[in-house]
């Protein structure tokens, strides 16, 4: 979905990154970020489109039934106001369409107070964070449920966007170690500069390393304990994921015990190729680590339609005490757990 003279309707989804150990944690000052986009010089007025509303189709858990896919509450149904939106960043890159977005306050919406960074033309969103609250009412939410049921060490998350997940995990989890992975060094640019990435790892210097390449290169000393994989481009599962191999190489990346969380789409996805439908890409990439992880598999599902939006795990589940991985998780968060169902393949 882009945007059109009439309307910008922007559809809430995910991003593509990619690696080679190259850290970059402050490397990339203000005086280099001129090198892919102007920070501090103005941006060119945008014609406001002729629509006074702003629609967005969200990807989120169905048991908030304030956030559907297709919003069901007059308000939703109109949109936010165009006026409580602010583009305060918007550029290209060699990998990205990049537009950061300012949610107002007073909108009467649930991403009221936010700022939403989308990387593709449909506007898919990629990240998300709020002025006064770090949880979001989306699948970033369960990849922060992940820490609790693996071994000691560190997690990767491949596809680090403007750093939403980090943020949450290390608040959440004192002890845990994050390794991030994504492509297009702007995107990291822009976490800094509008998602508090900079202040994040200032606060958390010797637990959040960030890394400029490609993902599915992604390795470190003894491997992984957990890895999270948000692979997106151009508003769709990158094609690497539909391929066995590239799951057999990340379950060598793990420890013993270790899992992979993966957000898989769904129809929720908009892809600018519109050869790339979302559920058929989602259940290609499911038959591909089914081929690897067999009956480890489980599925949930987001949104008020199976098929809406879905995130894998590998592993065994149920675990052997579900009550403890509940009770590392705050309340807001205990409900997911009893979400995931075995992949029926």
């Amino acid at each position: 979905m882009t945007s059109h003279s009439q309307a910008l309707i922007l559809s809430y989804k995910i991003r593509s990154f990619i690696s080679n150990p190259i850290q970059t944690q402050h490397n990339l000052k203000h005086s280099q970020l001129s090198l892919h986009f102007p920070l501090d010089s103005p941006l060119k007025p945008q014609p406001k489109p002729k629509s006074k509303h702003i629609h967005l189709r969200l990807q989120v858990p169905k048991s908030h039934q304030t956030h559907r896919c297709k919003p069901q509450t007059k308000t939703q149904d109109d949109g936010i106001p165009i006026d409580d939106v602010k583009v305060i960043a918007k550029f290209k890159t060699r990998h990205n369409y990049i537009r950061v977005l300012e949610v107002s306050r007073r909108a009467d919406h649930p991403f009221a107070g936010s700022r939403l960074l989308l990387l593709d033309s449909p506007g898919n969103i990629h990240s998300i964070s709020f002025l006064f609250r770090s949880l979001t009412n989306t699948y970033f939410d369960v990849f922060a449920t992940l820490p609790p049921i693996l071994p000691p060490g560190p997690v990767g998350i491949l596809g680090f966007g403007a750093g939403t997940t980090a943020r949450l995990m290390l608040e959440l989890h004192p002890e845990l170690i994050i390794h991030g992975w994504e492509l297009d060094p702007s995107v990291v640019a822009v976490g800094r500069e509008y998602f508090g990435l900079e202040k994040l790892e200032k606060q958390y210097p010797d637990r959040l390393y960030i890394y400029i390449g490609n993902a599915l290169k992604a390795s470190i000393k003894n491997g992984f304990s957990g890895i999270l994989v948000d692979l997106f481009s151009k508003g769709s599962l990158i094609p690497e994921l539909q391929d066995p191999n590239t799951w057999q190489k990340l379950r060598r990346g793990l420890r013993k015990g270790g899992r992979i969380m993966v957000n898989v789409g769904g129809n929720c996805v908009e892809a600018e190729d519109a050869r790339r439908d979302g559920k058929v890409v989602m259940e290609e990439t499911l038959k591909a680590m089914h081929r690897v992880f067999g009956d480890k598999l489980s599925v949930l599902n987001l949104g008020n339609r199976k098929d809406d939006s879905s995130l894998a795990l590998t592993g065994e589940l149920p675990i052997p005490d579900l009550d403890a991985w509940k009770s590392a998780l705050p309340r807001s968060l205990k409900g997911y757990v009893d979400m995931w169902t075995p992949f029926d393949g």
